[in-house]
């Protein structure tokens, strides 16, 4: 759905449930001097984007809410698995050298580190990688797992999460992403499932504001 302005007639109705609602489809049609078929489309409308609400037997009347309201209600709903990414893993046997050949060829900021039972047990970044190429140090005998974030110490999210909280922790621990997880059988750890960036972010934002039927 492309990003519109209400129309003339919708402005109109809305106008009518705010001063008489709650009020029935056919009387805003008898005010308007239309018929309900007529109407139908603007009131599905005006009903789906948020502006009105409709009770069977009772009629429409107005939620009070702005275009900016409805949007901010949309965006605080957005959980997770909605715009997370394929998460990109390396075996914790990895070498540093090959943890930098894959984050190149995936070209991807974060690297998810995982166990033989695929288990999640460190995360690397871009700025550690670049620590540990500076110097003369031979980056194939360099394991990965000398130079990873260990856990507990790793922050993760789950895909039920709010998209909105996880990015208070990006900004709030100044990370690019972070693994989307599930607890592992007999809780034993947690799988990687995914994984949600600033970019992911980013483009939630945007489909959302491009998507959104706003005043």
């Amino acid at each position: 759905m492309r990003t519109i302005e209400l129309n003339k007639r919708q402005q109109t109705i809305l106008q009518i449930v705010k001063d008489h609602g709650p009020i029935t489809g056919e009387h805003i049609a008898d005010r308007l001097h239309l018929t309900r078929a007529t109407l139908r489309p603007d009131l599905a409308i005006l009903t789906m984007a948020g502006y009105l609400d409709a009770r069977p037997r009772v009629g429409y009347f107005y939620t009070g809410k702005t275009g900016s309201q409805l949007l901010t209600e949309k965006i605080k709903k957005i959980q997770v698995h909605e715009f997370s990414s394929i998460p990109v893993v390396v075996p914790e046997s990895s070498t540093v050298y090959e943890a930098i050949c894959t984050m190149f060829l995936e070209d991807v900021g974060t690297l998810f580190i995982v166990n033989k039972n695929s288990h999640l047990v460190g995360v690397v970044s871009r700025k550690d990688l670049l620590r540990a190429s500076m110097g003369k140090q031979e980056l194939n005998a360099i394991p990965i797992n000398i130079i990873m974030t260990r856990m507990p110490n790793i922050t993760y999210c789950f895909k039920e999460d709010h998209l909105l909280d996880v990015a208070h922790i990006l900004i709030q621990k100044q990370i690019d992403g972070l693994p989307v997880v599930k607890k592992a059988p007999n809780d034993e750890g947690y799988e990687v499932v995914g994984r949600i960036t600033k970019t992911n972010i980013t483009k939630a934002f945007v489909e959302l504001a491009r998507d959104e039927m706003i005043i």
